[in-house]
């Protein structure tokens, strides 16, 4: 597999650097500090990197005795009013459990796949807004882009989630930029005192672990909150048994009901159809193909763990020095220890991660080439407009197409009555 990072020795070795490097900020030579947006986030004083955003100079001005406290795993409330206060609900009734909080100061995030989306989604996002208690509410879905777990390009997923969650349409956010837990951390560090996490209980352990390691390191938080949504039972008929691997699974079986099970209420047959065909485009599988033209332990691990651990143990895939992608947090790293069901990794930013084998990809980053790029044979690698455009256009019914507009594009598939 083509390996992707050459840890940089010759980056700088000053507190500084270093410090920059982990938060991905980029040098401009003359000591100051930029985000991934351009702006100005540091300079580097006296051998160390002195933040410029108003939160951190708030904390810093403050003095060591007024400085927020050092953040645990599980902050408690501080006094008698904090822990007699009522807590959200999350769907269902139950109480999501937490202190109150300080309106504004607080940010509830969603990071997660969505390839595709399901109605086990919406009630994930239903609990993100009980605990968001009326603050700011974030749904970030990742970038990652492939024709075995993740069909759906990035702005055609995005588009599809707005219109089947009509109700969180303003805070699903397409931003190139988040493409793991990390960045997501860092950017909201900018801007909140604390931030709640809303993951599905499976990965609940990983979240808080890898969120609270790296607080007071990447990003530092006052308190981090990891909540559940609930189990998920892969062999339940419900909300509980939806998932995207169940999905992708009944499109490679060309199974239109199964699908249609597993979108939310209100989407009618053509948006459904709709997105069952991008789905079986992103994946290649042709209507003429049979389910055995497609190993299950590759497009959905979970329903074939058995096959999945074969070609583990037998070295076929995820081997000391490769490449890959969590698709539960977004972060891509080196595999450094094989374990027996597991993987340990690190970032090119020296951030260890730890994995389930069957929650992660291999991971390969395609560089366009300037004579890849001409009138006669558009971008078609996988996770670019181009890709999405080609794919688009390969649907009988579809001219090239220029502007990309999701309400035309079913609007138009409802219409040739697929």
């Amino acid at each position: 597999m083509k390996s992707l990072f050459q840890f940089l020795s010759e980056a700088g070795t000053s507190q500084a650097s270093v410090q920059a490097r982990k938060l991905n900020l980029k040098s401009d030579g003359h000591g100051s500090w930029f985000d991934s947006r351009g702006n100005l986030a540091a300079t580097t004083e006296k051998g160390k990197l002195v933040f410029t955003n108003k939160k951190k100079n708030s904390a810093e001005d403050e003095g060591p005795a007024k400085q927020r406290p050092t953040p645990t795993a599980t902050a408690k409330p501080s006094s008698p009013a904090q822990q007699a206060a009522p807590k959200p609900k999350a769907a269902g009734g139950e109480e999501v459990g937490a202190e109150p909080k300080v309106e504004d100061e607080t940010v509830t995030i969603v990071f997660g796949r969505f390839n595709p989306p399901t109605k086990g989604h919406e009630k994930l996002f239903s609990t993100a807004k009980a605990a968001s208690a009326g603050g700011d509410l974030k749904i970030y879905p990742s970038r990652s882009q492939d024709d075995k777990k993740n069909p759906l390009d990035p702005d055609m997923k995005i588009s599809y989630m707005r219109k089947m969650f009509p109700d969180y349409e303003e805070q699903i956010i397409n931003d190139a930029e988040m493409k793991s837990i990390f960045d997501v951390l860092t950017t909201a560090d900018q801007e909140y005192e604390n931030v709640n996490i809303v993951v599905g209980a499976d990965r609940q352990a990983e979240f808080e672990n890898l969120a609270n390691k790296y607080n007071g390191d990447l990003y530092d938080f006052s308190n981090i909150r990891v909540i559940s949504a609930g189990v998920r039972d892969s062999d339940a008929e419900g909300v509980e048994g939806m998932s995207a691997s169940k999905l992708r699974k009944a499109v490679a079986d060309d199974d239109f009901d199964a699908f249609k099970r597993g979108m939310p209420k209100g989407v009618d047959d053509g948006d459904v159809q709709a997105v069952f065909n991008a789905v079986r485009i992103g994946m290649k599988i042709k209507k003429t193909q049979q389910k055995e033209s497609y190993n299950l332990w590759e497009i959905a691990p979970k329903y074939d763990k058995q096959s999945l651990r074969e070609q583990y143990v037998r070295g076929k895939l995820f081997r000391i020095g490769d490449i890959v992608e969590s698709l539960n947090t977004g972060l891509v790293g080196q595999i450094i220890r094989r374990g027996t069901n597991h993987l340990i990794c690190v970032t090119k930013e020296d951030n260890m991660f730890k994995s389930w084998i069957r929650d992660v990809m291999e991971y390969t980053e395609v560089h366009m080439k300037g004579k890849m790029r001409d009138k006669d044979h558009p971008n078609t690698l996988v996770g670019t407009s181009g890709y999405r455009k080609n794919a688009q256009a390969s649907v009988p019914g579809q001219k090239k197409i220029k502007n990309f507009n999701i309400r035309e594009f079913i609007n138009k598939r409802k219409a040739q009555n697929i």
